[in-house]
């Protein structure tokens, strides 16, 4: 029997594994660990592999992508396009390609210059197309370039070689325009259109604002209806009719003024500035603020006889000087003054005849010196020496070589070969 020390030895002891059974274990775990974390090839590359079977080779990517565009762009029609463009530059004036466009600000609305031109000397002083005030016209360049792309890939759709010259002599390529101030409302007129009664001047009711009173009355029609002054009788006594507003008016009044040329009265209380006559070097010619409305002005081609290059000459000087209208008018006075017969010529001429829309008195004295003018009459007189006046202004030497040099016709203004280029 084995002894009980030995029986005991074996019983505590555990039933653990030896060296060389341990050391099997231990790799098979690890062996087993390593195994799991592993991918295969196959598995790791697998969905690469999926993927690079969905991508297409660059070639075959750009071949697709023009096939696509080849089909979504459709071919440019040239006639279509040129049909369009010349559409969207059509003049709002004359209906045809636009030629020296110019833009009205600000709506921006577009036209031929010698449309714009043509439309201020027919009395427009709004846009042609939406009646807006403008505030200035100036030349466009991109328009101006979008025609000529179109005229020379469309010759047909250019304007005529005597179309351009006509326009050419209407307006200079480059040059702002404005389109004039519309004129003020006039006051309503005192006359009443159902009875053809004349009623009261506003100095004719008693205790009016002015101060004065009319020492010959009209009397009101609504209170006194018998005696009352019928406008089919003439202009009642003491009374006229004001050259501007054309409102009645007492010619006795300390407001009222007169021109010493045409002879017409002039209220001094409807517009400012307008319903008055001034000093001969104080007043204002009509409509001629600057430089634009002397060119727009038509009969300023008529002093010339209607010679369009002395004309540009003339307006590239004034530019150049940065003269306007009013400055003009006081030097052609000046000249006028300086005459032994100053403005005799000027009223053997009818000058100052009608310039208004009522007629004017009797001049009282013809030999009287003239000391008061309104606007029209300033106009007329501006007019009238203009020609004259660049004679002189020539002669100072400030132009160009080129024009100075030019010889002057010996036939003068009675030259009858100005206008024949053959």
């Amino acid at each position: 029997m084995p002894s009980l020390a030995a029986s005991l030895s074996q019983a505590s002891a555990p039933n653990l594994p030896g060296p060389s059974s341990m050391a099997t274990t231990t790799t098979d775990l690890n062996t087993d660990t390593i195994t799991s974390l592993k991918r295969t090839a196959a598995s790791a590359f697998g969905s690469t592999s999926e993927e690079n079977s969905g991508r297409k080779k660059p070639k075959e990517a750009a071949d697709e992508s023009a096939t696509a565009m080849s089909i979504s762009e459709p071919a440019i029609d040239g006639q279509a396009l040129a049909d369009e463009l010349e559409q969207e530059l059509q003049c709002g004036c004359c209906s045809a390609l636009v030629y020296r466009p110019v833009i009205v600000h600000p709506c921006q609305h577009f036209f031929c210059g010698s449309c714009v031109v043509l439309w201020v000397r027919n009395g427009g002083t709004n846009c042609p197309a939406c009646r807006g005030i403008s505030v200035s016209v100036t030349p466009s360049r991109a328009l101006q370039s979008m025609a000529d792309v179109l005229s020379r890939a469309a010759p047909s759709r250019a304007r005529s070689v005597n179309e351009r010259m006509q326009a050419d002599e209407i307006y200079k390529a480059g040059l702002s325009l404005r389109l004039p101030t519309p004129r003020l409302p006039s006051p309503e007129p005192t006359i009443q259109t159902n009875n053809n009664y004349v009623l009261p001047c506003p100095h004719c009711l008693p205790g009016n604002q002015f101060g004065w009173r009319c020492p010959e009355p009209i009397v009101d029609p609504d209170t006194d209806p018998e005696n009352a002054w019928n406008s089919e009788e003439g202009v009642p006594p003491g009374h006229a009719y004001c050259g501007n507003c054309e409102n009645i008016l007492a010619l006795p009044a300390p407001t009222t003024t007169k021109c010493d040329f045409c002879q017409v009265s002039f209220c001094g209380i409807g517009v400012t500035n307008r319903c008055s006559v001034a000093p001969l070097a104080s007043q204002y010619p009509n409509e001629l603020s600057d430089l634009s409305d002397l060119l727009q002005c038509g009969e300023v081609y008529e002093c010339f006889d209607h010679n369009p290059f002395e004309v540009e000459v003339m307006f590239d000087y004034l530019a150049s000087q940065n003269f306007t209208p009013r400055h003009i008018y006081r030097e052609i006075l000046d000249m006028i003054l300086q005459t032994p017969r100053q403005f005799e010529p000027l009223f053997e001429r009818d000058l100052f005849m009608d310039v208004h829309g009522v007629s004017g008195g009797v001049d009282p004295n013809p030999t009287a010196p003239r000391q008061k003018i309104c606007r029209a009459c300033a106009t007329e007189v501006l007019l009238w020496g203009l020609r004259d006046w660049w004679v002189q202004e020539r002669k100072k030497g400030f132009l160009e070589e080129a024009i100075m040099k030019r010889p002057d016709c010996p036939d003068g203004n009675e030259c009858v070969r100005q206008k024949d280029h053959g």
